[in-house]
Order: structure tokens, then sequence, then C-alpha cells
């Protein structure tokens, strides 16, 4: 009989750690129900895919190889395929058949073949790290390109249809950013927005948010034509606050400068220590977080501080604007230890219910007044500046004339959210997400309102739900209406991996795409509508 280790060990292989294998051409699906006439075009994902590379293994599962994978929908029917990202370092790692490139929690050190000629220069040339293009977490639209992208400086190219590596982009080339988002906002006008970290240019550390416009006539890069519209300098010139997406409104571009620091000489001298990168970020418990409200009339930071208590955040979910006020809502923890779960040693612990999650996902909507400088200044302290109806969360002035924001809580246990994309820097109400309970992996997506604060559910035993993404009907009346689209892993051995539809509105499953492939458990990725490609 098996174990329960076993068979614990099992499951995780299953949905993290085993080596996928990729289909390149096209895989007809199995369509069980129904799938809308409506929907039209391709889903493109993104994630780890490969955790090992000859007798050698990566530590974390956020440092696997990426792989790509699409579901194109076409009259009724779904069509499957997936390709490893032939980045640089897959290939040289490939060539060496062991890992040759450091990602952030597995650090690669030389063939110890290598001569002490050859070692110290490799050691000297790690003082200044060049960052991996292992671009593993989403995809981002510039333009009419389409990029696989992590947080580093580089991103790649990709042909969206056939999942084909193109050119390696270093940002560096077109704005200062070392790190970078890989969740950018997308205007009506076509502008992209994203967010990055300029370490040391010019002895200052900065946060820079650039536009990417739409792409020009003469077919160059869209990136040729990026323009800066902000540069806040960070608090600590040696210790930057690390951050994963950033949110916008019409007129303004919320940024949350957390006290999740990264240690620039930490990170240096990580390669001579024989740490990984990851143990150069700290979490300062005692530090503020600091709210920054950058207006892209202006192009630069609102003049209050705005503030609130020691978090980390990694998603944003939305942020509009209302009678004089910004509101925006996050997914926030106590602590970094979200990071630390996904070390594959720990996952078969975190698996397990003796192991608990220490900091669980909260839902927070912060509300942040725009006062006029001088009213501001003849606001006694302690006065709650937040005039909006129906909502906890204040903002209230403190003795030095900053901003103290308390937040809010909608609900507990949400994680990767989307939502219906016209919304985007709009009042919205609906919210979908994966939910969690007391281990760090979704096994529930859900349906959240935030004026009823009620919770639609879908779950299937040994069933491991990817972050849902919203598909907007393209005739639309209403906010909700629409389907949802999450790829699902299966543990159970008589069961495929599919891809679900849900209808937008009740939740309940319209169809399903059965596939005869392995499917890995992706991060991120986007909806490219039918008459998008043929562009």
């Amino acid at each position: 009989m098996e174990s329960s280790n076993t068979a614990l060990d099992s499951v995780v292989d299953v949905i993290f750690s085993a080596n996928r294998d990729e289909c390149p051409e096209p895989i007809k699906a199995e369509v069980q129900g129904h799938i809308p006439k409506w929907l039209q075009g391709t889903l493109l994902r993104n994630g780890p895919g490969k955790h090992s590379v000859g007798d050698m293994s990566y530590n974390h599962w956020f440092d696997g190889l990426a792989l790509l994978h699409s579901f194109t929908f076409k009259d009724g029917e779904v069509y499957y395929r997936s390709k490893f990202l032939r980045s640089d370092t897959f290939n040289s790692n490939m060539e060496a058949n062991r890992i040759v490139v450091s990602e952030f929690g597995t650090m690669a050190y030389p063939d110890p073949c290598k001569n002490i000629f050859s070692k110290a220069f490799t050691y000297l040339s790690h003082v200044v790290p060049e960052f991996t293009d292992n671009c593993l977490i989403n995809i981002i639209n510039y333009g009419d390109d389409y990029y696989a992208s992590s947080e580093t400086n580089f991103i790649r190219k990709i042909d969206p249809l056939t999942l084909e590596t193109l050119e390696k982009v270093d940002y560096m080339k077109y704005v200062t950013a070392n790190l970078a988002t890989s969740h950018p906002h997308y205007d009506s006008a076509g502008n992209t927005l994203n967010m990055g970290t300029s370490i040391g240019d010019k002895g200052k550390t900065k946060y820079i948010v650039f536009k990417v416009p739409p792409s020009s006539t003469d077919k160059k890069s869209p990136l040729k034509n990026a323009e800066v519209l902000c540069s806040i300098p960070a608090h600590r010139l040696l210790s930057p606050s690390y951050y994963h997406s950033f949110g916008m409104t019409e007129n303004y571009v919320i940024f949350i400068e957390q006290p999740l620091k990264l240690d620039i000489l930490k990170l240096a001298t990580a390669y001579f220590r024989g740490v990984n990168w990851a143990s150069c970020i700290d979490f300062v418990q005692d530090e503020k977080t600091w709210i920054h409200i950058i207006d892209k009339r202006t192009k630069k930071p609102l003049a209050e501080k705005f503030y609130t208590e020691a978090m980390v955040t990694y998603h944003h979910i939305n942020a509009y604007e209302e009678d004089g006020h910004v509101v925006f809502d996050i997914i926030a923890y106590k602590d970094n230890s979200l990071y630390d779960m996904f070390y594959l040693a720990n996952l078969r612990k975190d698996l397990t219910e003796e192991t608990t999650l220490t900091s669980t996902p909260t839902c927070k909507r912060f509300v942040i007044p725009l006062q006029d400088e001088k009213v501001l200044k003849s606001v006694e302290v302690g006065a709650n500046l937040v005039k909006l109806p129906k909502t906890t969360a204040k903002a209230t002035k403190d003795k030095n004339g900053d901003i103290a924001c308390s937040p809010e809580i909608l609900c507990d246990g949400i994680e990767l959210p989307r939502i219906n994309y016209a919304y985007n820097g709009k009042k919205n109400r609906y919210v979908y997400a994966s939910h969690v309970e007391w281990r760090p992996i979704p096994t529930k997506i859900v349906k959240f309102d935030t004026v009823t604060r009620d919770m639609l559910i879908w779950t299937e035993d040994n069933c491991w739900p990817a972050e849902p993404l919203f598909v907007p009907h393209p005739d639309a009346k209403e906010e909700d209406d629409g389907v949802i689209l999450s790829s699902i892993v299966s543990t159970d051995p008589k069961k495929s991996p599919f891809l679900l539809i849900l209808d937008g509105k009740t939740f309940q499953e319209l169809g399903r795409a059965n596939v005869n492939a392995t499917f890995h458990l992706d991060l991120h990725g986007i909806f490219i509508p039918e008459q998008k490609l043929a562009q």
C-alpha cells in the first residue's frame, strides 16, 4: 500500500516539480458541455514548467524554466499547444545539461573543472549580477508585440500563435530599469504603463513609471518610444522596496513602497557568500508602508505623505476615483513568509494540514483623500479625512502632517485576483480569484462581490486551478457578462487536465476542454481576441 508520504510526494510532483513535456503542434481538445461561439481568440499563459536539468534541480518553484501554453478558441472548438521559452538561460542550461544560470532562489556556480583563474573571473562578474532572461511570470502587450516577462530587465518577444521565442529585449536600452514588474496597465489610448526600479543611476536609487505608446507606422519596436513619466526616490538608497504590481486610475498611478527591502550590498555579494538572491530581501517589520499617489497629468507625486502599517502586497486588484478620493483594493500579508512556502522542500510540508499558513492573504481597501495642501494644514490632528459613505477605511492626519491610512477589510483568503479589465481604473464590483485556506495552493476559484461580500465558488476533488481570467462578452451590458477561463491541473490519474469555462454571472460550469497532455500550474496570462491576433 502506498504510504501517505509517498502519495504526498506524488501530488507535489504532479503539481509542481515534475518536468513537463511540450506540445509544439496544436492538439484538439475534447470538449464537454458548451463553449460560447462568441469566444474567439487565444488564452496565452506562462509559468514554470521544468525544475531540473541533468542531475541538478532548482530550489524554488518560481525558478523553473518558463513554459508557455495556449488555448485557441475557434467556433466552439479548442486547440492546445505548449512550448518552452527558448531563452538564453534555457539554451545555456540545456547545452551544459546542468543549471548554469542563477535564478532568484537558486544560485548557480562555476563548473568545478574550471581552473582557479576562470573561477575568479566568474565570481567577479557576479558583483553586478547579469540577471536571467527566464521570463516565466506573465505575458505583456507592448504595441502590437507580445513579450514573456519576469521581473528582471530582460523580456522575450514571442509569437502568440506559434509560441516561438523571438528577440531578447533589455529594458536598460530604453529606460533605466534594472527591475520591472510583470503587471503593467493598459489605457484607452493603447498605451502600456509599467513601473521599474533604477538602481544606482547617477548615484540615486529610484522608482520610475514609464509609458510605452502603441506601435508606430514604421514598425519599430514600441519600446523605442518609451517615456519616463515620473521618478520617485527610494526612501533608502541601498535598500529599495520590492514590488510586484501597482495600481492605476484615470488620472493617478498608485505605488506602494512596502518595507520588503532589496539589500543592494547583499545582492552584490550573494555570489561570494554562497547564498541566493532571495536571501537579499528583508521584511522590516518596524518600518511604515508608504503610499505614493502619482498624478499622470502633472507627472509628479502628490505632496502629501500617505502611509500605513508594515505589510507585504504582491497583487493590486483595481483602483478608481470617487468624489475627491482615490480608492484601491489590494491583497496583503502581514509578512513575507509566502515566498518561503514555495521552496520545493517546503511545499510537501505545506500541503499537509500539520503546517498552516503563517500569513493568510487579506483583501484590503484603502481610501486616499485628495486634499488641497492649504486645506490640509487647517485640518485637526486625528481627524478622519475620508468622506465617502459605506466604508470603514480611514485616513487621519498625524502630528507630523502626514496621513495615516487604515484599510477596510473586504474578505480573507483570495489571491491571484482578476477583474473585467474594461473596468480597470473605474469603479468595479466583482473580483475573480483563487481561494486558499490552510495551505498556499488554491483548490477553489471564486467570484467575490465587493458590495454584498458574497462569494460564489467552484471546486472539484483533486483539481488545482490556475488564476481565473475574465473574458467579457463582445456585447456585454453588465460588468459580469462574460466567461471565466482557468486551466486545471488534475492529480486524479483517471482525469485529464482541462480548461474550465464558467459563466461570469452565475459561476456555473458551461464546459471544459479536456487535453491529452500534461499541464503545468501556471502563473499569469492574457486573452487575445481573434481580431487583435489577425492585425
